[in-house]
């Protein structure tokens, strides 16, 4: 097993103030990997600068050359299969197959009401989630997909040529319970964790570690794809 050390990079910076600057950086020291958040505004930052994450990334992929790039994490809060396809597509090609997706079912900040709707029960999340990853799985890899299910549709919607990267880019799927880390089994080539919910905030470095080791055992989950490893991704704060 290797270690891989990506790094965070919040879209706060004006791109000529330091926004350039901090990605071009993240590449000379050697990161594998820098994400930015895909937020609409996050915690402390609401009243202050903040910045689109796909712009923030198109702009990154033309400062580099080696860095893989990446959110962490998209959500179905203000986002639609649809629409993130294309972009994501569009992505891919401007970084020449450096961009992994992070993705997750969302949390109640301020981008869960941000477009007017009500807050959405757990389960409902849940479910958004579920289905909102298996419809984005089906734009990545098909030319032409219609669907209609209980929260997302698509008619004759086309991504050609497709990603760079085949099948498709990435899935880093966030996931803390059951359901979660079966679709990131299911759909995933990473798992994105904080480690267990009940330590973020006050657990150390050593228990979130023993959480992490005795989870995904003592959860009932598919066998990884045949076509790829599930890597465990975790995010230190």
């Amino acid at each position: 097993m290797s270690l891989r050390l990506s790094t965070v990079i919040l879209p706060y910076r004006r791109w000529h103030e330091g926004g350039r600057a901090a990605w071009e950086r993240a590449e000379q020291l050697g990161f594998h990997a820098a994400y930015t958040y895909d937020h609409l505004s996050w915690r402390s930052f609401r009243d202050g600068p903040w910045f689109g994450a796909v712009p923030t990334l198109t702009a990154a992929a033309a400062v580099t050359e080696r860095l893989r790039l990446g959110t962490l994490v998209t959500s179905p809060n203000f986002r639609h299969p649809v629409t993130l396809a294309k972009e994501l597509i569009s992505l891919d090609d401007i970084s020449a197959g450096r961009i992994t997706l992070g993705i997750g079912a969302g949390g109640t900040g301020f981008d869960a009401t941000a477009l007017g709707q009500e807050p959405w029960t757990p389960r409902e999340r849940a479910d958004r989630f579920a289905e909102f990853l298996a419809l984005l799985d089906r734009l990545l890899t098909q030319d032409a997909v219609s669907y209609e299910g209980d929260f997302y549709a698509a008619h004759e919607a086309r991504n050609i040529p497709g990603c760079v990267q085949r099948p498709r880019l990435p899935f880093a799927v966030a996931a803390t319970g059951p359901r979660g880390l079966r679709l990131a089994a299911q759909y995933g080539q990473a798992w994105v964790t904080t480690g267990d919910p009940k330590l973020y905030e006050n657990g150390t470095p050593e228990q979130s570690l023993r959480a992490l080791r005795g989870r995904p055992t003592s959860w009932p989950m598919p066998a990884p794809r045949s076509d790829a490893t599930l890597r465990s991704s975790t995010r230190c704060c």
